[in-house]
């Protein structure tokens, strides 16, 4: 990191969140220092993953005085209507149980054929800045859900989405990626894309 990079505090204490993002951001803008949020985490009340990004990034720049991007993310099920959705981290209740929640969404869809398991990774992306404007943007990696679990790499529902383009005869859920190959292609890595032009004052 250079000594004249910008810093900016990313609103999460999920400290896998703050690897991805430092990851996606370091490939793109070197000069911008992405750094954890240590502060207290608001009420997420919105009912879209834009009002709850923005939720995170208001408290968060408010807390630090520094430019906040806030990521508001979860996987949304065709057969299910688009739930989880907003309640991803909450599904199988306030715990916040990534292997629970995971179990839960394999349950609920356990005689559900193959055809009809589409599902989509949403990523949306608030940036506040100090005495300057709100913006969100939207990344969509669009898979299925396997029947069960597999890989060790990633967090949250990556051991059960398959993403869509792989060769059908060596298809692997995102835990089975490295992490390079998910950072390239995920949801967050696509709302990032879709930011970029945002954080040229920065």
């Amino acid at each position: 990191m250079t000594e004249t990079a910008r810093r900016i505090v990313l609103a999460t204490h999920n400290p896998h969140k703050v690897e991805e993002f430092q990851a996606i951001v370091a490939a793109a803008r070197p000069d911008l220092d992405v750094v954890g949020y240590d502060g207290p985490e608001p009420v997420e009340d919105g009912v879209t993953f834009a009002e709850n990004a923005l939720i995170k990034a208001r408290a968060a720049s408010a807390h630090t005085g520094l430019p906040a991007l806030a990521d508001d993310s979860g996987i949304c099920v065709d057969v299910l209507g688009g739930s989880p959705g907003v309640f991803s981290a909450y599904w199988a209740g306030h715990r916040k149980d990534a292997v629970a929640n995971l179990e839960l969404l394999l349950d609920q869809l356990a005689d559900v054929s193959d055809p009809h398991r589409g599902a989509q990774f949403v990523s949306t992306i608030a940036l506040v800045v100090p005495g300057g404007a709100e913006q969100t943007v939207a990344g969509v990696w669009p898979g299925r859900l396997a029947t069960h679990a597999a890989g060790a790499g990633g967090f949250g529902y990556d051991p059960i989405f398959v993403p869509d383009g792989q060769d059908p005869a060596a298809e692997r859920t995102v835990a089975e990626w490295s992490a390079a190959e998910k950072n390239a292609a995920s949801h967050r890595s696509r709302s990032f894309t879709a930011l970029l032009p945002l954080l040229a004052d920065l």
